[in-house]
């Protein structure tokens, strides 16, 4: 059985496609063919998500799942960069404390 793969096709194109469609410049077959469409059908689709939507409806959306409503916000540090802050801290609290226990050695010698 031979698999398909479903094509995308620009928006430029679509919006041509159906400006020309609703403007009566050629049935939906014609344009199919003119602009090397697989269907009259995505002509038709097209048309009906223009007339719903407008031109936002013929542009791509994102794809995938939408982030989770947990996902940390712009103005929240993500936990990978919250522990290297604290990590850093760290190493400066040890530096610090090593510094100061080679100073208190020296004043007892």
């Amino acid at each position: 059985m031979a698999r398909t793969t479903k094509r995308s096709y620009p928006f430029e194109l679509k919006l041509a496609v159906v400006k020309g469609y609703l403007a009566g410049e050629g049935s939906a077959g014609a344009l199919a063919r003119d602009h090397g469409l697989s269907s009259s059908k995505l002509v038709e689709a097209w048309a009906r998500a223009f007339r719903e939507g407008g031109e936002d409806a013929l542009r791509p959306r994102p794809r995938g799942r939408p982030p989770r409503d947990g996902a940390t916000s712009p103005g929240e540090p993500s936990e990978l960069e919250r522990l290297r802050a604290e990590n850093e801290r760290l190493q400066a609290e040890n530096a610090y404390l090593k510094k100061l226990r080679a100073l208190r050695a020296q004043g007892r010698q």
